[in-house]
């Protein structure tokens, strides 16, 4: 009867413990990474974009369904990243959705998701050989105070395996959905000028560019012909723009207009130049004899980069590692378009231990210059290279498409790793110190506050394709097919002039995940299905006849 009743005060103390123990974990949570990389650890400057998200941000994913396990992969890690968000702030809610289960509303749906730029994604699925197309719908919707963005999941990347495509959109989740809350919950504040007035590019040569950093800065036209007129105002006014950028200008400076970006400057203003030291463009190419002439061109701009630190040199680099040209070979119908071997487009390698380049797809050049850095008090970062395989060609220079049937000099390519894009950090210095000024303004400074600024030796790297009047994708070339990091790279280096670098920093994480090698898996699957099924039966069935035999010689006696 004792022990009995011990019996029930034990059960009684346990459940009630029990009871406690669960009270207490409704009020104290906590989660534990402890995965090697710390993927599911959100950085601090992702949780600062929801910190302070006060009414609910609805996130509705549509990557639901049945797939292969590496997009499945790919839908989990995208539940684990929301899963942490939402523990941060609960005014973050999210919820999976699968617009293809009804087969009676499927195309429909899919067509309705693709109006409002959400393009459904095909996937090869293999199965016991054989090959099939499934489609899936890889984006989110974030929605917030009435407004909504589109989030996509998956980064795409022209060539890539399964598991590269998936490896490499598991390590952008947390930089897309952070960037998609930022445009949700933080305003618009600085603002950006693009110069106008020295021979720039068209509007259209840079839409898709301004089009991506419009949705995080203001950004304007910023013409410098006032400057004859009235440059004090110029002046003035300019100095109301966080950053300018000049996107491959083709007529001098004058001096007023140095005078004034200089003083802009001066004030702490950063500046993105996108210049060459020559006139080359692969359209005049395109013509009947396919011959151009690459030559000098002077910006009047070499002795106010010098004086900063840099020199853009009027030379080309031929670079092996290179985007191809595409051509028309063949005569009338039999025409084929192929691409080619064009040493002209470098592609460029970027520098891993920077956040501007960690990461980041190789960008694409065409006609690049080679930049020197000079030694003065500023700090330079080399941000792009060409390869190994290189050369510098002095101009004039007669460029023919006939490079293309020709095989390389290897023993030419001996100057490697020329640098076609730097960053400028620290105080600069005027370059109208001690020289007589152009104009004369209230306050000329020879000293800058500390400030940023990039230049990047072909202007053509802004520069996105045009069809039928229509932009197209930055870094995307429509004949092949391929995809550069242009685009990104661009907007890294804006978000970096602009101290807006949380972003950026999201993207240097790392993430590597492993994936089963489906080949091998098929090459061995017959091999392992007998270890995993035949062999345990056969040790099974030696066991029982093992048992039987000792058995029966322990009870014969």
């Amino acid at each position: 009867m004792l022990k009995s009743k011990k019996n029930i005060i034990v059960i009684v103390v346990t459940l009630l413990a029990l009871v406690v123990i669960n009270v207490i974990s409704n009020y104290l949570y906590k989660r534990f990474d402890l995965t090697q990389d710390q993927r599911y650890t959100l950085s601090k400057e992702a949780l600062q974009t929801v910190k302070n998200v006060d009414s609910p941000i609805i996130i509705d994913v549509f990557l639901e369904g049945e797939f292969p396990s590496e997009f499945r992969r790919l839908r989990d890690e995208t539940q684990q990243l929301l899963e942490e968000f939402t523990v941060s702030n609960p005014n973050v809610k999210f919820q999976f959705i699968n617009p293809l289960a009804d087969e009676n509303t499927r195309e429909q749906n899919i067509q309705q998701l693709a109006q409002r730029g959400l393009q459904p994604f095909q996937i090869n699925i293999k199965e016991n050989g054989k090959t099939s197309q499934e489609v899936i719908i890889p984006w989110a919707l974030a929605s917030y105070n009435e407004q909504t963005v589109i989030v996509p999941l998956i980064k795409n990347k022209i060539g890539a395996t399964d598991p590269e495509l998936v490896n490499g959109s598991i390590q952008n989740l947390e930089y897309v959905f952070a960037e998609a809350f930022k445009k949700l919950v933080n305003p618009k504040q600085k603002k950006i000028a693009v110069l106008r007035g020295n021979g720039q590019l068209k509007d259209v040569y840079v839409a898709d560019f301004l089009r991506k950093i419009s949705e995080h800065y203001f950004i304007a036209p910023f013409t410098l012909d006032s400057v004859a007129s009235n440059p004090q105002k110029t002046l003035k006014d300019i100095e109301n723009y966080d950053l300018i950028i000049s996107a491959k200008p083709s007529e001098p400076f004058s001096e007023e207009e140095k005078y004034v970006l200089d003083q802009y400057t001066m004030n702490g203003g950063k500046s993105l130049w996108l210049t060459e030291s020559i006139v080359m463009d692969r359209d005049s190419l395109l013509n009947e004899s396919g011959r151009g002439i690459a030559i000098m061109k002077d910006l009047n701009l070499n002795d106010f980069f010098f004086k900063y630190g840099v020199r853009i040199n009027p030379v080309i680099v031929n670079d092996l590692y290179s985007a191809p040209i595409t051509l028309a070979i063949g005569e009338g119908s039999n025409s084929q378009f192929q691409p080619l071997q064009w040493p002209y487009s470098p592609l460029a390698a970027s520098n891993p231990n920077h956040p501007i380049t960690t990461n980041l797809d190789p960008v694409k050049f065409d006609f690049a210059s080679q930049i020197d850095t000079l030694k003065n008090g500023i700090n330079k970062t080399i941000l792009l290279r060409s390869s190994k395989l290189s050369k510098l060609q002095g101009v004039p220079r007669e460029i023919s498409l006939d490079v293309v049937t020709q095989q390389p000099n290897l023993e030419e390519y001996k100057e490697p790793n020329q640098t076609l894009a730097v960053l400028l950090e620290g105080e600069f210095a005027s370059v109208y110190d001690k020289r007589v000024k152009p104009f004369k303004i209230s306050e000329d400074k020879t000293k800058s506050k500390a400030t940023k600024m990039v230049v990047i030796a072909d202007g053509d790297v802004i520069k996105n394709e045009v069809i039928r009047n229509q932009p197209q994708e930055l870094g995307f070339e429509f004949l092949t097919k391929r995809k550069f990091g242009n685009k990104e790279f661009l907007e890294n280096a804006v978000n970096y002039l602009l101290n807006d670098d949380g972003l950026i920093n999201i993207r240097t994480k790392e993430v590597k995940l492993a994936f089963l090698d489906t080949k091998k898996i098929e090459d061995e699957k017959s091999k392992w299905q007998i270890i995993n099924i035949a062999l345990p039966l056969v040790i099974l069935g030696l066991f029982g006849v093992m048992y039987n035999f000792l058995r029966r010689k322990k009870y014969a006696k």
